[in-house]
């Protein structure tokens, strides 16, 4: 079956007692069981819900994996990710990355005695020179936030396998629809649900996906110990978006496309981050490595600095001035002073996160009102 196929019907067949087309919310926490030490499918909420296992079983096929867990957000499945790992060990990570994954590798996974370090995993000679004989986990995103770099998976992949390190890429911008590491090498595919799988501004919720059984096991019982699970009643929503996932990734990319065209020839833009186009950096290897569009997130940096930069996300009226992303609703942020505030400012200048840059989450409006807001918004710079 075809990706927006199996969007639609893997995991939600209809219910066999009823027939309903949309498979029942399971809200029960417990579940009887045949016997004393007998367990069946399910026998508490935490270890195993029907309905956040309808979820899991959609997002395994669109990733192509075999097996997926979901969690109570983004930051919930990163974090499950670094407790595969123990004190003296060492993480990998990319610099262009969410700032909740900075927060989270800097200010908390490193207080286990886990080492961290940063480097530009857009040049796999770099990545492959910042390892370590304790090097365990390459983490990595492509496209990056907030700068939208583009970095070689199969290269990375290639890299980290030969030193004995696992790959896990948050594929949370690009999307399946766009994206699929698990077919380029990568053993851990990340989601924060919240943004384009929900996709509505509505529910909380983190994704790991792995191509292999065993690795599949270790995470599910770090979740399962841990417990930061989906709920119910988010699952239900995320299996409900997902059905259109394609669609809105697919449309939201061809307005991302128009919208970055009209600030590369903007004055008062100083310069446009965007994968689709040609004078990115990363776009020859986002033509290859990513399907159909080069996703949805627009960053651009204006005259002026800070202030400018303040204005102008202050200034928009279509576009809602909120952290997240993925949304039919289109958002307007500016990173140094919320998404990626959580950085130390020496390495945020140091990775090029300027305070006058600006990102954008293109929604389903229509392209020419999108462009419209962001014009009269410039005029305040």
């Amino acid at each position: 079956m075809q990706f927006r196929t199996r969007a639609i019907h893997v995991g939600q067949e209809p219910d066999p007692n009823t027939g309903a087309v949309v498979p029942p919310i399971h809200v029960a926490s417990t579940f009887v069981q045949p016997g004393p030490g007998q367990w069946g499918r399910y026998d508490y909420s935490r270890s195993g819900n029907p309905t956040r296992a309808a979820l899991e079983a959609t997002l395994a096929s669109l990733e192509g994996g075999c097996r997926a867990l979901a969690f109570s957000t983004g930051m919930a499945a990163v974090h499950a990710v670094t407790m595969l790992l123990r004190s003296g060990d060492h993480i990998l990570a990319g610099t262009d990355i969410y700032g909740g994954t900075y927060r989270l590798l800097h200010k908390i996974v490193n207080r286990a005695g886990i080492e961290v370090s940063l480097v530009d995993t857009t040049q796999p000679q770099r990545v492959a020179e910042a390892f370590r004989p304790n090097t365990r986990l390459l983490w990595i995103e492509s496209p990056g936030n907030p700068l939208l770099s583009i970095t070689d998976i199969a290269a990375c992949a290639q890299v980290a396998h030969r030193h004995g390190a696992w790959l896990a890429v948050d594929n949370t911008l690009a999307t399946p629809v766009l994206t699929r590491p698990l077919e380029l090498g990568a053993d851990i595919v990340m989601h924060s649900a919240t943004k384009y799988l929900g996709g509505h501004s509505d529910l909380l919720g983190g994704v790991l996906v792995v191509g292999k059984a065993p690795l599949g096991e270790e995470l599910y019982f770090v979740q399962n110990a841990t417990g930061a699970v989906l709920g119910p009643w988010e699952s239900f929503l995320c299996s409900r978006a997902i059905k259109t996932l394609e669609l809105r990734v697919r449309e939201q990319c061809h307005t991302a496309m128009q919208v970055a065209q009209f600030l590369a020839a903007h004055p008062k833009v100083e310069r446009v981050y965007y994968p689709g186009l040609p004078e990115h950096p990363g776009h020859a290897l986002a033509r290859r490595q990513m399907q159909g569009g080069f996703g949805a997130m627009v960053s651009f940096e204006v005259s002026g600095g800070f202030d400018a930069a303040k204005r102008v996300v202050g200034a928009t009226r279509l576009f809602r001035l909120a952290v997240s992303l993925g949304a039919v609703e289109s958002l307007i942020e500016q990173p140094a002073a919320m998404s990626h505030a959580s950085y130390d400012r020496k390495d945020r200048l140091a990775h090029g996160i300027r305070d006058e840059l600006i990102r954008l989450s293109i929604g389903l409006e229509a392209p020419e009102d999108l462009i419209a807001d962001l014009d009269q918004a410039l005029q305040q710079v």
